[in-house]
């Protein structure tokens, strides 16, 4: 555990910041509340999907009900129309984190978006931004063919384009302005991983097949529980001009068939799919963090085994 400054004080111990990360569908919000009842803490969101209000069945986002009494921060902040902004998210994060901290409340920090996760803990600084060539970067990619610009990415930064699928043009777009902006790949950005103040990082996995399958059923779940109904609703209050919200896992495939682009099991199925995807990049993306404590999601006793970790942590 990596020093930083103070952190939040149980029994006359430090205590870290406790991150539970690891891929969509693998457990991680139940044990979050799990561990903040036991540490008498609340759960700070690092999610970027469930920031946004109205994003609920599609996110998996927990009902005020589902969260059993426990404080949850970071949640329905944003309107649909509003583009994420990971600067802007570490600057209320930290800002929540520090208050807990200073009445003596532990921090459970849960959510499968890495790069907010490193926002809250790690000591990031983000680049900032320039609309003019945003703009610019944003006209290219809507006039020129599909790739190329993806292809552009990759011939400046290797790196960074391995990690950004070719059809995720928001983060192709942010990369380049990154690169044209400081003159740095974009991978440069993220330096080597320091907490700012002492933390716990524990990932929750599950073998492929079993992961799959859960996310298969959680779709099933989210059609079932009326969640095209809820892309309806979102269209009113301006979905499609959230150049983030529109491009959500689910929230995009909806959006192509309520545009008569595709039948409804083919967004269905195409949820899935992307679903799936989307969870082998997070595996990467953390698998990377060599600070991570791994815990296998079905075990028995899991939430024992965080509680231990957390406690050794402390001492």
């Amino acid at each position: 555990m990596s020093s930083g400054s103070t952190g939040t004080t149980t029994g006359g111990s430090r205590l870290p910041i406790v991150a539970v990360v690891g891929p969509t569908a693998v457990g991680k919000s139940a044990l979050a509340i799990t561990l903040a009842r036991e540490l008498a803490g609340d759960v700070v969101n690092a999610d970027s999907m469930q920031l946004y209000r109205g994003m609920d069945i599609g996110t998996a986002k927990l009902t005020p009900a589902a969260r059993g009494g426990v404080i949850h921060h970071l949640l329905d902040i944003w309107p649909v129309t509003r583009e994420a902004s990971v600067a802007v998210y570490q600057e209320l994060a930290r800002s929540i984190i520090d208050d807990l901290s200073r009445h003596g409340r532990a921090t459970v920090l849960v959510g499968g978006s890495g790069l907010y996760v490193r926002a809250a803990l790690d000591q990031l600084e983000f680049p900032g931004t320039d609309s003019a060539l945003r703009s610019r970067l944003e006209a290219e990619a809507a006039r020129l063919p599909a790739g190329e610009l993806h292809a552009r990415l990759a011939a400046r930064d290797p790196a960074a384009a391995a990690v950004i699928l070719p059809g995720n043009i928001r983060r192709i777009v942010r990369a380049l302005e990154v690169i044209e902006l400081t003159g740095r790949q974009f991978t440069g950005v993220l330096p080597q991983p320091r907490y700012v103040r002492p933390a716990l990082q524990i990932g929750l996995r599950l073998d492929r097949g079993e992961l799959d399958r859960r996310i298969g059923e959680r779709v099933e779940a989210m059609w079932a529980a009326g969640f095209v109904a809820e892309v309806e609703r979102l269209v009113g209050e301006g979905l499609r001009r959230g150049r983030t919200a529109s491009r959500a896992l689910g929230y995009a495939q909806v959006l192509e068939f309520l545009d008569g682009r595709c039948s409804e099991d083919e967004a269905r199925a195409a949820t899935v799919s992307a679903t799936r995807r989307f969870a082998r990049r997070q595996q990467r993306w953390f698998a990377r963090d060599r600070r991570i404590q791994w815990l296998e999601a079905r075990r028995g006793d899991l939430p024992a085994a965080a509680l231990a970790l957390a406690a050794a942590a402390t001492s």
